[in-house]
Formats: C-alpha cells, structure tokens, sequence
C-alpha cells in the first residue's frame, strides 16, 4: 500500500508526464498535417530522411536534363530545318547542270552558271548559320547530359564532326564546279591572258580581230577564219560570243567565256585554232595564242611536216586504216590521203594551229603508228595518244558537276539521316527521364510526404489525450487536501 504524503504526488507527477507527451503527439500532428510532410526534421525518419534526398537529387538531376534535352533537340531542329532548305538548293543545282549538260542547249551557260554560283554561296552560308560548316558550332562531337544513370549512360552523343558533316559547299565537294560551258583555251603560242568578263568591258573599239580553224568539213581537211568586227563600235562580251558562235556553229564549234575569264572554243570535231589583231588594246583574246582542241582524242605530229616514204597504221573499235605517202607529198596531199582513208573510222587529219603540221584527232580512242621519223610524226613506231580534257567539251563541266552533285546529295543524306537518329535518340531520353521523374518522386513522397487520413485521427486521439490528461491532474493535485481532514 502507498504511503499517503503532502510532499509527493505522484499522481500529478504521472499525469503531468502523460501530458506533455500528448502535447508532444498533438504538436507532431499539427506539424505533419500543416508541413505535408511525415518527415520535418532528420530525427523524425534518419534512414528513411537519406533515401528520401537521394530521390530528390536524382529528381533535380532529371529535370533539369529534360531540359537539356529540349534545348539539344532544338538544335538539332534547326540544324534539320536548314538541311532541308540546302537539299532544296542542290536539287535546283543539279536542274541546272542537267539543263547545261545538253548539247541541244541553245541559251547562254554563263546566265545558268550565274544562278548556279549564287546557290553554291547560298549552301555555305546556310552551312554556317546551322553550325555545320567547317569548324561550325555543331560540326563535332555532341553531348547532352540527362541523367538518371550511371555518367556513361546518363547522356546522349550526337556526333556531326568531320568533313563527312560539314553542309558548306566545300564539305560536299561542289565549291569549285560549274555549269559554263567548255573548251579549248588559246593557251599555245602567246598564251591568251585577256579575260572577258570584266563588268561593263567592252573590245575591239575601231578594230577586229580574225581566228584561223584548221578543221574538218564535208569529210576533208579545211581553212576558215572568223572575224570578229568592232569597226563600227566597241563590243561587249556578249556581242563577241555571239559574233563567233554565229560563224563556227555550222562547223561544230561552240564559243564561251570558262570560269577564268577567257574565250574558249568546244566541240566534238577535229580542229586547231589561232588568233591574230592589230589591236592590242582592247582585243578578246591576246593575238598570237593558239589552240588545239583537247576535248578529243589526239596525237601531234612534226611542228613541220617533211614529206617522207612512210605508211601510216591506225585502228580503232570500227577497224584500220593504212595510209601511204611519199617524199613528195606536201601538207596538202597528205592530209588528203590520210583523210581519205581515215574518216571511216571516225579518225581525222587537219593543220595544226601554225598550219605547218599534222595533228591527227577523233572523237573516240585510238591509236597510230608511222614505219617512218621526222615525216607525219617525230618518231617512228607507235605514237602517244593524248586522252580528251573532259573540261574541253561544251557539256563535260555540266556533266562533271552533275556526278559532284549527285554525291553531295548522297553526303546530305547521311549528315540527315544522323541528325534524325540524334532527334529521336534525344526524344527517347526525355521520354524515359520524365517517366523517371514521375517514379522518383512517388516514391520520395511515400517515404517523406504524411499520410493526411492517419495524421487526422491522430490528431483527434492526440486533443482527448490531452484533455483527459488536464482533467486527471487537476483530480490529482486536488487529492492531498483530503488528508487535512485527518488533522480536523
């Protein structure tokens, strides 16, 4: 039995213990239900507060990487965008080339290679506004960090580096092609060095200037000339080329200014060319420069012919021909025989551009001999065939840039092809970061959010306790007065 005391009681004691604890209980509700949180301070939870922050750093890594995504799928959009956009000009490039690559084609090729040029420009300058020009902002090695794993497998490489990346002109190997038409330049004798295409020059002011063909027509060795007349008045560069044109196209013979400014003369027919003028001025091509046409198949004989007993051998896909001539045969007469026997094959003999020497050409491979030395040729025995310039021809630069074309079309592609792999790569990452997103924070918020239901009952439970706890000291502090009725 307890002893009955003034000094303690342990009753009040007891209720007094009991109510700061409900108070305790009810405060930690009150914090729970008011924060949202089950955990408000690390000794709430200490093993469940670490996991908890670990979600939450992975949670901020990925969301920021989200965005990291986007911006890098931006980007690449973009880079998208433009690739679309110089697709569209190499189309309209190889349009021109196909267009100047015929040799119906009546109009002007340097009209066609004006257009042709500026898209070239355009394409480069496209390239470097998406980054994927040389040394562009994009053309290498792109990383997105995103996060959500381990460092090598938290982020996302693009890799657009290299010269096989690269959209400008130069990358796709058509910086230096053209749709002019070709041609032999007048680059023997005194090589030409007037250019034509000066803006606004003009030629020949009071003067003219005449160009000597040595070529084959109707089958036989001939001489023309073509005059260029500017007695009556200076002539633009346009006026010249339709000058000659309109006198060497019945010949075969096409005339334009190549990419270096100069005149030059094409054609699939055997022929030579030279140029003489008084004028030394204002001429279109400097007097004295010859030509022999390099767009075919050729081989040159003595700068001077010697007539000689000798029999000349040629052969190509079509059969052989022999040729013999004599100590007396002259230039004439043994440009004659070659001719006559020769032009079958396709395979003909005219002056070279001195007119004191054979050059022996043809539209197709062949080859050529000579039993005698110093005659037809220098040597004796067979002779060297010098292969066409495909340069040389009306439509080889066209077609040439046609092939470069086609292959850049080829590289865009692939640059396009990585950029939409990198696209989906990137749309992919975000995909699973935000489903990640979502998971990590279930699962925090089961470790650190307070489940609202329970807290709610606790805190009724916790409001009687302590109400209870109030009532049951004050009957306890109330309990030692009784004893006063002993000493009554």
């Amino acid at each position: 039995m307890s002893s009955i005391s003034f000094q303690t009681n342990f009753a009040s004691l007891v209720a007094q213990n009991n109510l700061s604890m409900n108070t305790q209980f009810e405060t930690s509700t009150i914090e729970q239900l008011t924060s949202g949180y089950r955990i408000n301070q690390s000794g709430d939870d200490p093993a469940g507060l670490a996991v908890a922050n670990q979600y939450a750093g992975g949670i901020a890594q990925l969301t920021q990487g989200v965005l990291n995504a986007n911006d890098g799928l931006s980007a690449l959009q973009i880079a998208d965008g433009g690739l679309s956009n110089i697709s569209s000009m190499l189309d309209r490039l190889q349009t021109l080339a196909t267009e100047s690559a015929s040799t119906t084609f009546t109009g002007n090729r340097s009209d066609i290679n004006s257009e042709y040029q500026a898209l070239v420009s355009n394409i480069s300058q496209e390239a470097s506004n998406i980054g994927l020009n040389a040394g562009g902002t994009y053309n290498t090695v792109n990383t997105v960090y995103i996060g959500g794993g381990t460092t090598a497998n938290s982020q996302v490489t693009v890799d657009l580096s290299g010269t096989g990346n690269q959209v400008d002109s130069a990358g796709l190997n058509i910086a230096n092609t053209s749709v002019l038409g070709g041609g032999t330049e007048l680059t023997g004798g005194t090589p030409n060095t007037v250019r034509l295409d000066a803006p606004g020059a003009s030629f020949l002011n009071g003067a003219s200037q005449t160009f000597t063909f040595n070529l084959i027509h109707n089958n036989a060795a001939s001489t023309i000339t073509a005059t260029v007349d500017g007695t009556a008045g200076a002539l633009t560069q346009s006026q010249v080329l339709s000058s000659l044109n309109s006198q060497l196209s019945q010949y075969g013979i096409s005339t334009q200014v190549d990419a270096n400014g100069q005149l030059n003369f094409g054609g699939a027919e055997a022929f030579t060319v030279s140029t003489t003028t008084a004028d030394s001025t204002d001429e279109i091509a400097t007097s004295g420069a010859t030509a022999t046409n390099n767009g075919v198949y050729s081989a040159a004989g003595a700068a001077s012919y010697t007539g000689k007993n000798e029999t000349l051998t040629f052969q190509n896909g079509t059969g052989t021909a022999s040729v013999d001539l004599t100590a007396a045969d002259t230039l004439a007469t043994a440009l004659s025989k070659i001719n006559a026997q020769t032009s079958t094959l396709g395979i003909y003999a005219v002056a070279n551009a001195a007119g004191t020497g054979i050059s022996i050409q043809s539209a197709n491979g062949f080859t050529a001999s000579s039993t005698a030395a110093t005659g037809t040729f220098t040597a004796a025995g067979a002779q060297n065939i010098t292969q066409p310039t495909a340069s040389a021809t009306a439509t080889g630069n066209a077609q040439a840039a046609i092939t470069a074309i086609t292959n850049a079309i080829s590289q865009l592609g692939t640059v396009q092809a990585r950029i939409g792999a990198g696209e989906n790569t990137l749309q992919y990452a975000t995909d699973l970061a935000n489903s990640q997103i979502t998971n990590f924070s279930a699962a925090e918020g089961r470790i650190r959010d307070a489940d609202v239901a329970t807290e709610a009952a606790n805190l009724s439970k916790a409001q009687v306790l302590q109400q209870s706890s109030i009532a049951a000291m004050a009957q306890a502090n109330s309990a030692p007065q009784a004893l006063l009725k002993l000493l009554g």
